[in-house]
């Protein structure tokens, strides 16, 4: 007997996954299904598995397909189980390519092609659960989107768009989605919500016409370049009932909305100072050292810092000085900020081509916040006081890239309905974020230096 075994959550269990386990059982004669566990899902960082273990194991058995289905619970097991059941093949989706290729020291691997003809309405129709989303734009940071998505449950990255066709075509194969388009409105009817991930300057005129399309936006930052389109946007998007959220992973992963939560309780007293630096060096003439597409340290890395500073201290500051190392095409390499609050200063440091220490100091009346590098996937950060027996050391997960906690907490907005908006940085705080990159883009009380 030829026994062949597949894992996987199985949650919001859909035709395609049907599909990989028809498949699977047709490699032998005995098919053992592994479903994983709520814990180690946790351990694994997947998110947001809305069905319990119980109900995704009779799912399973519901198919009929499985002959056997066991439980993975740990990290390894894979190689025990198939020592123990003495399995021949190992079966998994194309999408892991590679990522088991170590066990071919004690079977066969085969991936499976991600099916390619699940329609929109098996989807939403049989599940009324998995949304449906489609990418605009395919560089680098849309790359990272798609193997984050699948740690989050509910989600189906469907197609990309891109107005040139051969790229589009290309992310297309590579990451084995259903459909490439190069006509922005032919690529709307076929996804319920838009992730964009296209050059800055274009993001206002994309999340207009996706809005206008009844379409859902997660959109990465800067979300906007100025104010008045974020306002706009927001307004647009709460009439028609639908989520527009900045893709700012920092604040959704959860060792930075537990930092805010304790220092906005009062962990280290009243609130006095905010220093934050953000900087990688990057060589040559890259997107983001470019004046036409809107380049620079602050639009490509000012999001992040000025997070903490408007979480922390709000978005009613009174003025904002920066200043400017800058390359010959003027842009600029390096920045320092300073923003005056009535009863508290913040500063931030962001650089493209000059390096400093990535940390993150929040000074209080009664004791301070230290965030080492790099703060902006907060895993470990310290309450320090005065007397040093009175330390509180934080730890938290901070998996991947980050950006499944954006798309965890973008599908949460969509489910949830009320309220469409995300209090982990709401319309205010990315307006105000907006609105400091916009003065800087102006040259509002700016110092430019060497």
């Amino acid at each position: 007997m030829k026994k062949v075994i597949t894992y996987g959550t199985f949650d919001v269990l859909h035709h395609g996954h049907v599909n990989l386990l028809r498949r699977a059982r047709e490699l032998g004669d005995y098919l053992i299904v592994g479903v994983t566990s709520e814990y180690y899902d946790k351990a694994r960082g997947k998110l947001n598995v809305r069905k319990s273990l119980l109900e995704r194991v009779g799912d399973v058995q519901e198919t009929g397909l499985a002959d056997k289905v066991i439980i993975e619970e740990y990290e390894g097991q894979k190689i025990d189980d198939i020592q123990r059941y003495e399995v021949e093949v190992f079966a998994i989706g194309s999408d892991w390519l590679g990522k088991f290729d170590y066990l071919q020291e004690y079977c066969r691997v085969v991936y499976l092609e991600r099916t390619k003809d699940i329609s929109s309405t098996m989807i939403r129709d049989k599940t009324r659960q998995v949304v449906e989303i489609g990418i605009i734009g395919s560089g680098r940071i849309a790359g990272r989107f798609v193997p984050e998505s699948k740690y989050v449950s509910g989600i189906d990255v469907a197609g990309v768009y891109n107005p040139r066709g051969e790229a589009a075509a290309a992310f297309r194969d590579r990451h084995e989605l259903r459909f490439s388009s190069d006509v922005f409105d032919a690529f709307l009817s076929r996804v319920e919500a838009v992730y964009v991930a296209s050059p800055h300057p274009t993001h206002a005129g994309y999340i207009r016409r996706a809005l206008l399309a009844g379409k859902h936006v997660l959109c990465e930052k800067p979300m906007v370049l100025t104010a008045g389109e974020a306002v706009e946007l927001y307004a647009l998007a709460a009439a028609r009932g639908l989520v527009l959220l900045e893709a700012l992973k920092s604040a959704y992963c959860p060792g930075f909305k537990r930092l805010v939560s304790l220092l906005k309780s009062g962990a280290i007293g009243q609130i006095r100072d905010v220093a934050a630096s953000f900087s990688k060096l990057v060589e040559g003439r890259p997107r983001e050292m470019t004046r036409e597409q809107a380049g620079g340290s602050v639009t490509e890395l000012g999001s992040y810092v000025l997070l903490p500073v408007i979480k922390l201290l709000g978005v009613n500051y009174r003025r904002a000085f920066f200043y400017s190392c800058c390359n010959e095409e003027d842009v600029d390499i390096f920045t320092r900020g300073i923003i005056e609050y009535p009863s508290a200063t913040a500063s931030f440091k962001v650089g493209l081509g000059v390096k400093t220490e990535g940390d993150l100091v929040v000074s209080g009346t009664r004791g301070y916040a230290y965030v080492p590098a790099p703060w902006w996937k907060t895993e470990y950060f310290e309450l320090r006081h005065e007397n040093r027996n009175d330390v509180k050391k934080h730890f938290y997960r901070f998996d991947g890239d980050g950006l499944r906690y954006e798309i965890d907490e973008f599908l949460r907005l969509i489910r949830d309905e009320q309220p469409r908006h995300s209090y982990l940085f709401a319309p205010e705080e990315s307006v105000a974020a907006a609105r400091l990159i916009e003065l800087f883009r102006e040259g509002e009380n700016t110092t430019r230096m060497g």
